[in-house]
């Protein structure tokens, strides 16, 4: 894999993660059509968006996508103005360290070196302009061989689904904006736990946003799970060749399957002298939008107001999230619930269990009703 000079003018390409499933927004969410490639919180799909934020710092010809079979050609179809080729499909579900390394041999052979922004797919945010200042201030950053960046989002309480980051002092001010040394990775905590990061003020969410030049990552990799990395080597070799397509099948289900947070991110931070791990902290209105119950707080105009995507009539009904486009929705007395309908399914729960959603998911693929989880 050729190298570049760090002094030399590095491109600037995104990496956007889109293989998840998203099993809690069924029954809109099936295996071909997962939460990036549905229309959640506005009329674009989250994919759209999270291109759209970038367009104004990134430019189309350098914005990849790593997803899985089943939906690459949905999301090639999402990818206006992005080659084809730049849609990379896993065979298989290794998690993000591994799809992270596709990504970078792939911008290996492209570019030799380059700075890598590895964003997910499906996540809102509010302010974009605010957005693009810190990654540009993040790519800057990255821009030292070394450096390993992440942005981290300020928490505003203490959930328990998130990891967290543990900041220490302030390192740099890339581009004007606070950048400091990570101390540690904190996995989910407990509630307790999640209470004592919130009140010390030192503990950011981990969002999944992080920022390295590829020859860093690469690096990284091989330091840190050299087995992943000595594969992914041997499978650079075979792009732009017929024997890619086999080779990829042949090499993706040997390869670790762990989190770029357990292989790359937690041992940098314990190594001495380089790599260099910072943290960027980003309040700009994120959310991983990861139930119903988060879409009717996303888009409720005030608290206790009914949100419905469709015709709608409610009488003495407060806190409900509808989403039936096609038909009208009477509800009388109801309170705090979210109803979806689409063409074969209907779900019904309480809004503060639609976390539990992806259990009626396990449920219908265990007893393979393919039918209302495929399609």
């Amino acid at each position: 894999m050729k190298r570049t000079n760090y002094r030399e003018s590095l491109p600037v390409c995104a990496v956007l993660l889109a293989g998840g499933r998203g099993t809690r927004f069924w029954p809109r969410s099936r295996a071909r059509t997962p939460k990036q490639l549905l229309n959640i919180t506005g009329p674009e799909t989250m994919l759209r968006q999270t291109v759209a934020r970038l367009k104004p710092i990134i430019q189309m010809q350098n914005m990849w996508v790593v997803t899985n079979i089943q939906q690459a050609a949905a999301v090639r179809r999402e990818m206006h103005g992005v080659r084809a080729s730049h849609v990379l499909a896993e065979p298989a579900g290794r998690n993000t360290a591994a799809a992270i390394g596709l990504a970078a041999i792939h911008l290996a052979r492209e570019h030799g070196d380059a700075l890598m922004a590895v964003l997910p797919s499906d996540s809102y945010v509010a302010h974009a302009s605010r957005y693009r200042s810190l990654v540009r201030a993040a790519l800057e950053l990255a821009r030292s061989p070394g450096n390993l960046v992440v942005l981290g989002v300020p928490p505003t309480r203490p959930e328990t689904g998130y990891g967290y980051i543990e900041r220490g002092n302030l390192s740099e001010k890339p581009r004007g904006v606070a950048a400091y040394k990570v101390l540690r990775f904190a996995e989910k905590p407990g509630l307790p736990v999640a209470r004592k990061y919130v009140t010390s003020g030192k503990y950011l969410w981990n969002a999944g946003m992080f920022f390295w030049r590829v020859s860093t990552f690469l690096e990284n990799l091989q330091r840190f799970l050299p087995e992943t990395y000595d594969r992914l080597a041997e499978l650079a070799k075979t792009i732009g060749t017929q024997h890619y397509a086999s080779a990829l099948r042949q090499t993706y289900s040997r390869l670790t399957n762990i989190s770029v947070d357990y292989a790359v991110m937690e041992p940098a931070t314990r190594a001495t002298g380089t790599p260099r791990v910072s943290v960027i902290p980003a309040d700009v209105g994120w959310s991983d939008i990861g139930s119903w119950g988060a879409v009717y707080e996303l888009l409720a105009a005030k608290p206790g107001a009914n949100v419905s995507v469709g015709p709608s009539f409610t009488i003495d009904a407060t806190g409900n999230y509808f989403w039936s486009p096609r038909k009208f929705v009477a509800a009388i007395g109801v309170c705090d619930l979210v109803l979806v309908e689409t063409g074969d399914a209907l779900l019904l729960c309480p809004r503060h269990r639609s976390q539990d959603v992806g259990k009626i998911v396990q449920w219908l693929e265990e007893k393979r009703h393919k039918k209302v989880t495929l399609l």
